[in-house]
């Protein structure tokens, strides 16, 4: 009987750790991001506290200890979700680079997409928890009801950068078509942290552009596994939020499956 293959000779799995252990490389980024995170949370916090106190106690659905929790929580997803638009597939496309890419026996997408999720996932350690562990600190932030919806919360966090990281692998194909891509970067940058509950939670919109921010992909980036970990919404209602999430990730891997194998057909290297 043969022994069963060993995930760390799955190439797959080393795209996800060779992620993981390049941004351990730089701890003092690192240290930046998180000094950054408490500061704007330490801000962003006292800002949505004050107006749920003015709101009588109360707002959209949110309380003084979940709204908090909305506040920790994003500030310690940051540096996991990538709602800022870079991507290194732009680079090698603009350069030509991607064409050796094509020649591995490998999915270019897979492996670009698993690296940034192994590098998000590093993120969680120095900035991520950390920024939890202050939240706690400093307020009365809601936590999961119980170990059930913890790991739920988890499980949503993860899909959540998967989404993040693989509708940005999509953006980047774009550069097979127009080779400089920073314009749509900074598109996608400015519709994606707004949608996604960067600011504020998407509940407070209109209803109108509430309705607009639930047709994109960007809620299940960080409002949806928000929700799941603080325990905003539980039982079936969790649940139908990590099914969300699960449909855009299949939706937006699709999209960067299809403009990958066209924008192979459209590749062209200079001088080759």
């Amino acid at each position: 009987m043969r022994p069963l293959p060993s995930p760390a000779r799955n190439p797959y799995w080393r795209f996800l750790v060779a992620g993981f252990r390049g941004q351990s490389a730089y701890p003092l980024a690192m240290l930046a991001g998180l000094v950054a995170n408490a500061t704007f949370g330490l801000l962003k916090g006292g800002i949505m506290g004050a107006a749920v106190e003015s709101a009588g106690g109360e707002l959209a659905g949110y309380s003084a200890a979940t709204m908090a929790a909305f506040v920790w929580l994003g500030q310690g997803m940051l540096g996991s979700v990538n709602l800022w638009g870079g991507s290194d597939l732009q680079t090698r496309i603009k350069s030509g680079d991607v064409a050796v890419d094509f020649l591995r026996p490998v999915s270019v997408q897979a492996a670009h997409v698993l690296t940034d999720i192994g590098k998000g996932l590093f993120a969680l350690l120095p900035r991520g928890l950390p920024s939890v562990v202050i939240g706690i600190l400093v307020s009365s932030m809601a936590l999961p009801p119980s170990a059930g919806a913890f790991a739920l919360g988890l499980l949503s966090l993860l899909i959540g950068i998967a989404v993040s990281h693989a509708s940005m692998y999509a953006v980047a194909t774009t550069g097979f078509w127009l080779v400089e891509s920073r314009g749509i970067s900074v598109f996608y940058m400015a519709f994606s942290g707004f949608f996604a509950g960067l600011f504020t939670p998407i509940y407070l919109f209109p209803d109108w552009l509430l309705t607009v921010a639930l047709l994109t992909p960007f809620p299940s980036m960080m409002q949806l596994p928000i929700d799941v970990l603080s325990g905003q919404v539980t039982g079936t209602a969790a649940w139908q939020h990590v099914g969300v999430q699960l449909l855009w990730l299949a939706v937006v891997l699709g999209v960067g499956h299809l403009t990958t194998r066209a924008g192979r057909r459209r590749l062209e290297v200079q001088g080759g």
